[in-house]
């Protein structure tokens, strides 16, 4: 600590980025500052929110990297936070990107669903905040407007045709007039514009229902009503077509909520709520936010972005290339209003649900780590075997940090060393492996291991650990009752039951974890022998690759059936000669 207390003193009061590291040299949490004395300084004086104060203990070193801006340190601090993925920062992870209906720029256009978007390549019409709304739309416009549905012209008239959803430009001419048309229809549709179509349709019902052909009103009836929902009316929020985002925030509890509403065509699209834990001050944390939100594929620029009046639009202007406006007054300060108030709701909605999230997981293992009388256990690893018989045996290593699965981090181990069934052997090569490669990658070590087993199981891996590699990290075992369900916690030299009561959040997820690692390890034991299984006596010829040996298979039908055949069968597919002799000798 006094080496921490040192490096303190000397920090340069300039614009930069700081990383957090604790005592395995893993980086915590990555930050931003105009002023990195302060900033840094702060985490070690005064009073902090629990996952701060979570933060703060461990930490054991620092780094730090000097810009010349505050603009830099905001583009570092996010490129850094993508190289290390720290657990403490919150990023926006849904890099979905959402579906556009196309209008493709062809001879014979075509109207499609896509999400990746080309503007030389046609006109585009979204985004759509629910695909299954865009397929549907886009269904409901291949009725009313029969453009080209094949995406190589066929030499002869299709089904589409037929049915009235194609003009059939593979055999008849088509002139541009009529496209022309019918993408202006679209366009208007997609526009909001419906009166016309809806207009044309209700005149088609009434002719239908005269003519007695109740089938063909009923039908336009229902396309009448799909339109309705579908293009129902959303709420207008400015005259013009600008495509624009709008920021509102809120702030309670050390949480920020970021609200965005996408305007388009002067309809909102979509509202989007972000909640994460503060961190710097609001103002930091909520240019972060955009430049993350913006980074990601999915958001594309619009023509302008409202922003807040309380925030310094100079610095997102120099980051991203579009018009930054503060609106003072009007309808577009209405809307960054109307982002204030969806931001506040989130907060008030959603933080009850976080408090208790944090319950169930960050006291969970404090709550653990209490009644085995270690430190906090915030990563743990489990492992367990799975194999029918002692075939194909496997072992398998999942892990939770902070009382959730880290996927990123399980492991699979192929058993290479046993012979037969030893369950205590497996386990002992699996440990054996993972932690020599934790060495020598120098990755974090768990602050606690659980075995899917008992005390047998237990000693094996402590042997492991303590005799061949040093490490004194607690082992604790997870014994199963007769329905195969999570029964006792063991633990200590002697392995005796922990007392955890079967309704407290720690023996949940102990729950949680016996069950993922066991899902885990019969899941690859199946993969495992599915994969030996469709292996044959074909596989260790020498000559017989895998396309060979399914040319084989797809003449033949069967091993048995190659068995009844001689050379001259072989090579009249095309199998060389000697290949031809080494099968025959080798299924013989």
């Amino acid at each position: 600590m006094s080496e921490l207390k040192l490096k303190l003193s000397v920090l340069p009061a300039e614009p930069g980025c700081y990383l957090m590291k604790d005592k395995y040299g893993e980086i915590l949490y990555v930050g931003k500052s105009k002023n990195l004395r302060n900033r840094v300084r702060s985490y070690f004086t005064g009073a902090h929110d629990e996952k701060t104060m979570r933060l703060v203990r461990e930490i054991t070193d620092f780094d730090f990297i000097v810009t010349s801006t505050e603009v830099e340190s905001l583009l570092l601090e996010l490129n850094l936070i993508k190289k290390h993925y720290p657990r403490y920062n919150v990023l926006l992870k849904d890099d979905k990107s959402y579906p556009f209906i196309k209008i493709t720029r062809e001879k014979h256009p075509r109207l499609l669903v896509t999400r990746t978007v080309k503007p030389s390549t046609g006109t585009y019409f979204g985004p759509y905040p629910n695909a299954y709304s865009a397929h549907e739309t886009k269904k409901l416009l291949d009725r009313i407007y029969p453009l080209r549905k094949c995406n190589t012209m066929p030499d002869k008239l299709c089904l589409y045709y037929h049915i009235g959803q194609c003009l059939g430009p593979c055999v008849f001419n088509v002139e541009q007039d009529q496209y022309d048309e019918m993408k202006r229809g679209i366009t208007r549709f997609l526009n909001g514009e419906t009166e016309e179509i809806m207009d044309d349709l209700k005149i088609k019902m009434e002719k239908a229902a005269e003519s007695l052909e109740f089938e063909k009103a009923k039908e336009y009836r229902d396309l009448m009503g799909h339109i309705e929902n579908t293009m129902m009316k959303q709420k207008m929020m400015t005259a013009d077509m600008t495509a624009r985002d709008v920021f509102g925030y809120s702030v309670a509890k050390g949480w920020m909520s970021v609200s965005v509403l996408l305007i388009r065509n002067g309809n909102l699209i979509e509202k989007k709520a972000e909640l994460f834990p503060i961190k710097d001050d609001v103002e930091e944390e909520f240019h972060r936010y955009i430049v993350q939100f913006y980074d990601l594929k999915s958001n594309l620029l619009p023509k302008e972005v409202h922003i807040p009046k309380e925030f310094d639009k100079d610095i997102i202007s120099q980051i991203i290339d579009t018009k930054v406006l503060q609106p003072m007054r009007g309808a577009k300060k209405e809307m960054v209003d109307l982002a204030h108030k969806n931001a506040r709701i989130a907060v008030e909605n959603k933080f009850e649900i976080i408090e208790r999230d944090e319950r169930r997981t960050v006291k969970a293992i404090e709550a653990l780590g209490e009644a085995l009388d270690i430190e906090t256990p915030i990563r743990i690893e489990a492992f367990d075997n799975s194999n029918i018989q002692g075939v194909d045996p496997v072992s398998v290593m999942v892990s939770f940090v902070d009382g959730r699965p880290s996927k990123k981090d399980y492991r699979k181990f192929k058993i290479r060393t046993v012979e037969n069934i030893d369950d205590y052997a497996s386990m002992a090569e699996a440990v054996r492996r993972r932690y020599t490669r934790v060495l020598k990658e120098k990755l974090p070590l768990p602050n606690l291991i659980i075995v899917d087993g008992g005390i047998g199981h237990m000693n094996t891996v402590k042997s492991v650990l303590l005799d061949e590699m040093s490490l004194d990290i607690p082992v604790a075992g997870l014994a199963k009752n007769d329905k195969h369900q999570t029964a006792e916690l063991l633990f200590g030299d002697d392995a005796e039951i922990v007392p955890l009561k079967k309704n407290s959040q720690s023996f949940y997820l102990l729950q949680r974890i016996q069950d993922e690692v066991h899902r885990f390890a019969i899941s690859f034991h199946r993969n495992l022998r599915s994969k030996s299984q469709s292996m044959s006596v074909l596989d260790n010829i020498e000559g017989v690759g895998p396309k060979r040996k399914q040319k084989l298979l797809k003449h033949f039908g069967s091993i048995k059936r190659m068995k009844e055949k001689g050379v001259e069968d072989f090579t009249e597919i095309g199998i060389p000669k000697k290949v031809a002799e080494h099968i025959i000798e080798s299924i013989t």
